[in-house]
């Protein structure tokens, strides 16, 4: 993958999925904002791919 599809790719998943998601908000009201974010991360698919695009991005500062 190039970084520039990478990128396109996590702004997509954001604005479609992330911005206005019910669950976040209920799990920000539950738990607060450390506890949603938490949630997003370890429980949501589009947090697992927004961490494999992010793992994708990586290897392009990395490369020695």
């Amino acid at each position: 993958m190039e970084q520039v599809t990478i990128v396109k790719d996590i702004d997509e998943l954001l604005g479609n999925y992330c911005e206005g998601c019910l669950a976040k908000e209920q799990m920000r009201k539950e738990r607060g904002k450390a506890g949603a974010h938490k949630f997003c991360i370890e429980s949501c698919t589009v947090g697992e791919q927004l961490q494999f695009l992010g793992q994708e991005l990586l290897k392009y500062y990395t490369k020695s």
